[in-house]
């Protein structure tokens, strides 16, 4: 089995954290470093993929920054107690195309969330990991020379109120969630995230190495 690494660098505003991905794909493209999983918060953020559209933009906040971002997808927001994860992978190494891994994606924040009683599934059509109508975890990927970047966001603890500035995704009438209101407590960050590190390593097939 092949090993990643995985962190938590904390909270990062978003511009730095894209730096981070591009020197860690750098590096792996390069083979000087294994698989990593970067695992991260941000201040608040709306980032447009690039299949966003303008009108996806509902407004804007003093506190709310907002950036163009490579990875895919639509509109989406980052905040505080949120689970954000880059994974860092070379996609040839375990012969896994894109649409593969973005079903393991799903599936990481799917077992990650049922560790808290919630049942979440996929949507026909859709990506991302969904309580009903409500997604709780949102996919956008980059993949550079078949090594992956950006990657998947896990609403845990964060103000939903964010989502309330953009259409999600670009989805008209589907809603968000978070652990937190679907359980009716908050849940501790770093329990989820080790457990997020744990799952995305039985999914992805990786033995999971934690660097401080």
């Amino acid at each position: 089995m092949l090993d990643c690494r995985w962190r938590f660098a904390g909270r990062l505003p978003y511009g730095e954290a894209l730096a981070l991905q591009k020197e860690t794909v750098r590096r792996r493209v390069a083979k000087e470093i294994p698989d990593t999983l970067i695992l991260i918060e941000h201040p608040p953020v709306i980032t447009m993929g690039k299949m966003s559209k303008k009108e996806h933009l509902l407004g804007i906040r003093p506190d709310v920054e907002v950036v163009e971002t490579p990875r895919g997808g639509d509109v989406t927001y980052h905040g505080p107690g949120q689970v954000v994860g880059y994974p860092i992978i070379d996609l040839t190494v375990s012969k896994v195309d894109l649409k593969k891994y973005l079903g393991k994606l799903e599936e990481v924040m799917i077992r990650a969330v049922a560790t808290y009683g919630i049942t979440a599934g996929r949507e026909e059509g859709m990506t991302g990991a969904w309580v009903g109508d409500r997604k709780i975890g949102a996919i956008g990927v980059r993949v550079e020379r078949w090594v992956t970047s950006h990657g998947f966001a896990l609403n845990a603890n964060n103000d939903l109120g964010g989502f309330d500035l953009i259409i999600p995704c670009g989805l008209k009438g589907k809603g968000v969630t978070s652990i937190a209101r679907e359980i009716g407590h908050e849940v501790d960050l770093d329990e989820l995230r080790r457990s997020v590190a744990k799952i995305f390593g039985e999914v992805v097939g990786r033995r999971m190495i934690h660097e401080a």
